[in-house]
């Protein structure tokens, strides 16, 4: 996308917020797309400084392959630090040393591109909210200014990062944690608005020393348990660039799949970086279909990938899984391509829309 089109769409954004529109009597019904291959429940449409595909370029490069897409941008800027690079301009956080910080403004940019699209394109979309600090106790008050300011068009939370390879230590101010009460706060307003929360946290520390205690993941047990009114998708199953999988990894998934206590718990694949390690022999293949066939309900694809330029691109980490939906039963294979998405995204669009109904004044 030019930098006019940015600079478009920005405008019909604020322009949305001066006028104070309102969409609730535009409630497009959700879409149960049969004839596609697969929904994505892990797309960012911009990158980390803000710029990438065209909304309706995207469209073109979805076709008619993909159905529904899970919308959002990336929460976080890469500073371009002078002093650090240079004329160099860094376009991805492992290129520089300089911070990362959280950019609101993606949300006003993530609704102006999706309200930019006709009706029946629209209904191909599931926007969702990122530009929240999650160490901040204001993060929950962010979400409902949003939904507020631009309804009928969010239907989730994230991606949002906690704990992340390489990331965290670099974003400015206070360390996002799974013990802070901000957090807390954030997914009990998720609970309460119906929308769907899309998280990614490592399941363990980079490079871990041998029989290390993995905290992250005991934490993260913990929250999830704290919050079982709250649809949670756990972005990768944890895994990551080197955040490999720790001792007995699809056990652990697989004593939270079987607690009852867990049963609002999701589980994407989305990034080639996680593929990598399921797919990465024939016996990890079977094992993580082994582990789908007995619980189809919980997972859900996603490529999670970043302002592509073209459906090969786009659709890689598909390709890449080919070899796990061989050994998935029809019907897992449908559901982790396609049905858990309709069954989560639908339930979230019916019930944010029913709280914004509560919530928000209709305006002239």
């Amino acid at each position: 996308m030019t930098h006019h089109g940015f600079r478009r769409l920005g405008y019909l954004a604020i322009g949305a917020l001066a006028l104070g529109a309102t969409v609730l009597s535009v409630m497009v019904a959700p879409q149960q797309n049969g004839s596609s291959e697969v929904n994505d429940t892990h797309f960012h449409l911009t990158n980390y400084i803000q710029e990438g595909t065209d909304i309706h370029d995207f469209l073109k490069i979805m076709g008619t392959k993909v159905g529904r897409v899970a919308l959002f941008g990336i929460p976080l800027q890469q500073q371009w630090s002078y002093g650090n690079t240079g004329d160099f301009a860094p376009t991805y956080y492992l290129q520089t040393d300089a911070p990362l910080y959280y950019y609101s403004f993606t949300d006003a940019f993530i609704a102006a591109a999706y309200r930019s699209l006709a009706p029946a394109d629209r209904a191909r979309f599931d926007p969702m909210i990122t530009g929240f600090n999650p160490a901040d106790m204001y993060a929950a008050d962010h979400v409902r200014r949003v939904l507020t300011t631009f309804p009928g068009v969010f239907s989730g939370i994230g991606e949002f990062t906690i704990h992340k390879e390489f990331v965290s230590s670099k974003i400015a101010g206070e360390t996002a944690s799974l013990t802070n009460r901000a957090l807390d706060r954030l997914l009990d307003f998720a609970g309460e608005a119906g929308l769907v929360t899309l998280i990614h946290n490592d399941i363990d520390v980079p490079f871990p020393k041998p029989g290390q205690e993995p905290y992250q993941a005991i934490q993260l047990r913990d929250l999830f348990l704290r919050h079982p009114k709250t649809t949670i998708i756990w972005a990768h199953i944890g895994l990551g660039r080197v955040i490999q999988p720790v001792k007995e990894q699809l056990s652990i998934i697989e004593r939270s799949l079987a607690n009852p206590a867990l049963s609002h718990v999701h589980f994407d694949i989305s990034w080639d970086e996680t593929a990598k390690y399921l797919v990465g022999s024939p016996d990890a293949t079977k094992a993580t279909a082994d582990l789908i066939n007995r619980y189809p309900d919980r997972f859900l694809f996603g490529t999670d990938e970043v302002a592509p330029s073209d459906q090969a691109k786009y659709l890689k980490v598909y390709t890449q899984y080919a070899p796990l939906f061989a050994q998935l039963t029809p019907q897992a294979s449908e559901r982790v391509r396609k049905g858990n998405y309709l069954r989560l995204f639908d339930d979230a669009r019916r019930k944010v829309r029913a709280w914004e109904k509560a919530h928000v004044k209709e305006t002239s």
